[in-house]
C-alpha cells in the first residue's frame, strides 16, 4: 500500500474523500521501481497512464544516433502518459526511474470505470493536460529560439516558482540538466560558472540559490547578456 497521503498529492485526486483514496489504492496497487528502470518504452502499447508516487521519473526520446532528449522530469503526485487515455496508440517517448520511485498504473478501462463514479477527476484531468501543452509549448520555444543561457534561466525561474522560494533544487544530475535543457554538461556547467561569478547565482551542489532575481529574469527574456 502506497498510504493514500502519498496519492492525495496528486492534482488528479483532489477533492476526493479519505475513503475513495483507499479504494483508489486498493483498485489499483502501486508497484516499486528501481533506478535505471524503464517503465516503458517509446512504440510500446499504451494501455493505460501513470501516476508517479514517490521518487522521480524522466520522459525523453531518442534520436536515430541515440542521443537523449530529456522532454519532461516527473515529481511525485504527477500523472504521465495521459495520452492512453483518450485514444488506443504507443507511448510517445520513453520513461525511466531516475531514483527508486513507486508508481501506480491506471488502466484505461479501469479508469473509465472510477471517472463514471467521480466524474470531477475529469475536470482535474484537463486542467493538468491544459498545463502540460503549455509546458511542451514552452519547451518547444526554448529549444529553438533561445540561447542555452535563457533557457537555463528560464528553468531556474520555473523551479523557483514552483518551490516558491529562491534557493532551490535541481533534483537531478548536471548532465540530465544539460539533456532537459538541449546542450551538453561542458557548456552547461561553464554558463553556470559566469551566472555565479556575475552575482546571478550560488551554486551548492545541487541546490542553486537565486541571489539577483531581476538579472535572472532579464537574462531569460532576452534583456541581458552573460560576459
Amino acid at each position: 500500500m502506497t498510504g493514500n497521503g502519498a496519492i492525495a498529492t496528486s492534482p488528479l485526486f483532489r477533492g476526493l474523500s479519505i475513503d475513495q483514496l483507499g479504494e483508489l489504492e486498493r483498485l489499483f496497487p502501486g508497484r516499486r521501481c528501481g533506478q535505471g528502470e524503464i517503465i516503458f518504452s517509446e512504440g510500446e502499447k499504451a494501455e493505460g497512464f501513470y501516476v508517479l508516487i514517490s521518487g522521480k521519473l524522466k520522459i525523453y526520446k531518442l534520436s536515430p544516433e541515440g542521443k537523449e532528449q530529456i522532454l519532461h522530469i516527473i515529481e511525485p503526485g504527477e500523472p504521465f502518459a495521459e495520452v492512453a487515455l483518450f485514444s488506443e496508440t504507443t507511448f510517445p517517448a520513453y520513461a525511466e526511474a531516475i531514483r527508486e520511485s513507486e508508481v501506480m498504473f491506471f488502466p484505461r478501462k479501469g479508469f473509465e470505470n472510477l471517472i463514471r463514479k467521480d466524474p470531477a477527476i475529469v475536470m482535474n484531468m484537463f486542467a493538468i493536460l491544459s498545463q502540460r501543452l503549455k509546458y511542451f509549448t514552452r519547451l518547444i520555444e526554448d529549444l529553438s529560439l533561445k540561447e542555452v543561457p535563457q533557457r537555463l534561466a528560464s528553468y531556474l525561474i520555473f523551479l523557483a516558482d514552483r518551490e516558491r522560494s529562491n534557493d532551490v533544487s535541481l533534483g537531478i544530475s548536471k548532465g540530465q540538466l544539460a539533456s532537459l535543457l538541449g546542450t551538453i554538461p561542458e557548456t552547461l556547467s561553464r554558463i553556470m560558472g559566469k551566472m555565479a561569478a556575475q552575482g546571478i547565482i550560488e551554486m551548492q551542489g545541487r541546490r542553486i540559490k537565486i541571489t539577483d532575481r531581476a538579472s535572472l529574469e532579464a537574462l531569460a527574456a532576452g534583456e541581458k547578456l552573460l560576459q
